[in-house]
């Protein structure tokens, strides 16, 4: 498969925002939020559950001066540059009421670069994400074409070849037979017993000779038509290759767009809740006080630390029930559920506000709202982000043009991100039922040189069976 093997600094830049900084998991408009069936670890979360809030906290700071000096702006938040009022700020400004008014505005504009940030890049995400989806299915479209024809020229030329060797036997036939001129020898030597007898042979040459000719014929019209159809071959290939590229070029900038996303929901989980602690003590009139506060968002972050530290747990429980286990061949079922769909052609299905392709480029399998989604060979995730028709989406890369696609996966159920290596039977996600999908489900695809082929029939010649 055909897939970026380095990865940019902004993409990997974003990869460490998200695994260093707390914060909820980005939800693009339109992804099936209503119809989720559980909470899940978020992306962050599953990624950093070793690391406290304190350490968290000073190893985003270092890591966004990094950025800062390495990429610039169009990536960050705006709010990242910002800087932050402390507590003690807070404190001293209660003290004067035009330095609170100040800090009040102050805070609020932070807030509201924050929000404000979070939104434009979610739509820019979703856009990109659109964008790859449309991408993508327009070069596995352009594959199956391209296949098509090829296979088309290939049976034509198989037919050519039949009707010529047809013509060679009768030829072979005629020339035992003495052809036309042993004919008029036979007429005029009189050798024949009786005219009749000489009539029939004549008719029999005759027959042959006008089934040679429709023999030849045949094989004329099959090798054109295996020309013309290999010539279209050719033309869909080129189109397929071209699309390929395209393909991949929207996956990398809907990864980047994810990437710029999750950030700007890190930042504002990790400044948010304080922010709006600080403007609540500058705006109080009452007694308490701003240790009051603080004690506040200490007891957020302990019980934000027990729903982790749960969530931790109920991850482990997954990756110990398996996904049906590695085999010999190195290779892994993706998930426990059913195959509930195959590959290639099927009648189209409508419900959820949409209507389902009559192609079918890989299979579904369902374990259930929230079962475990398994790699299915060591490799590495080379787009794990919002993918249009597919909801949330992981591409695994494992190497010699072979890579595995996972769809469908639910809010907050991605446990790996971009760049990251991945062993057979890691557990990768939850299922769910993300973007155009009739309930939670796996829909999980094989690519070989970027295109998709039947996943039941690969994982079977490996041992694993759909």
């Amino acid at each position: 498969m055909n897939t970026p093997r380095g990865r940019p600094a902004r993409g990997r830049l974003a990869g460490s925002l998200r695994t260093l900084a707390t914060g909820s998991d980005l939800t693009l408009p339109g992804d099936s939020t209503a119809k989720e069936c559980g909470g899940g670890p978020l992306p962050a979360e599953s990624r950093g559950f070793q690391a406290g809030v304190s350490r968290r906290t000073l190893l985003i700071a270092g890591t966004l001066s990094a950025v800062a000096v390495l990429v610039g702006g169009p990536l960050l938040p705006a709010a990242f540059a910002a800087t932050y009022p402390s507590w003690e700020d807070v404190q001293a400004a209660k003290a004067d009421e035009a330095t609170k008014a100040a800090e009040v505005q102050r805070i609020q504009g932070l807030i509201r670069s924050l929000t404000g940030e979070v939104a434009r890049t979610r739509t820019a995400a979703e856009q990109a994400a659109g964008a790859f989806y449309t991408a993508q299915q327009e070069y596995f479209d352009a594959s199956f074409r391209a296949d098509t024809l090829q296979s088309q020229a290939d049976m034509e030329a198989q037919n050519a070849a039949d009707a010529a060797n047809k013509a060679g036997r009768i030829a072979a036939q005629l020339y035992r037979d003495g052809g036309d001129t042993a004919s008029l020898e036979l007429f005029f030597s009189g050798s024949a017993a009786t005219a009749d007898d000489l009539l029939s042979r004549l008719g029999v040459m005759d027959k042959l000779l006008e089934r040679n000719q429709g023999a030849y014929a045949a094989a004329i019209t099959a090798r054109d038509a295996a020309q013309s159809l290999t010539d279209q071959a050719v033309v869909a290939r080129n189109e397929r290759d071209r699309l390929q590229q395209v393909a991949e070029q929207k996956m990398l900038e809907s990864q980047q767009a994810a990437d710029a996303a999750q950030a700007a929901v890190d930042a504002q989980t990790l400044h948010l809740g304080e922010l709006q602690a600080q403007l609540a003590a500058l705006e109080d009139t009452a007694a308490k006080t701003i240790a009051d506060y603080q004690a506040g968002i200490e007891a957020a972050r302990i019980a934000e630390e027990q729903r982790r530290a749960a969530e931790r747990a109920e991850a482990e429980r997954l990756a110990a029930s398996g996904g049906g286990g590695v085999v010999s061949s190195g290779w892994a079922r993706p998930t426990s559920g059913n195959r509930t769909s195959g590959f290639g052609p099927r009648s189209s299905q409508c419900g959820n506000g949409y209507c389902s392709t009559s192609y079918h480029y890989g299979v579904d399998l369902s374990g259930g709202c929230g079962a475990g989604i398994y790699a299915v060979a060591a490799g590495t995730v080379v787009y794990a982000g919002y993918n249009g028709g597919y909801g949330n989406y992981i591409k695994i890369d494992h190497g010699e043009g072979i890579g595995t696609g996972y769809a469908h996966i639910r809010n907050g159920g991605f446990y790996v991100g971009y760049g990251q290596r991945v062993n057979a039977g890691d557990l990768i996600a939850r299922e769910g039922e993300t973007g155009n999908a009739f309930g939670c489900n796996l829909h999980f695809e094989v690519y070989v040189g970027g295109s998709p082929i039947n996943p039941a029939t690969f994982l079977a010649a490996r041992g694993v069976s759909l």
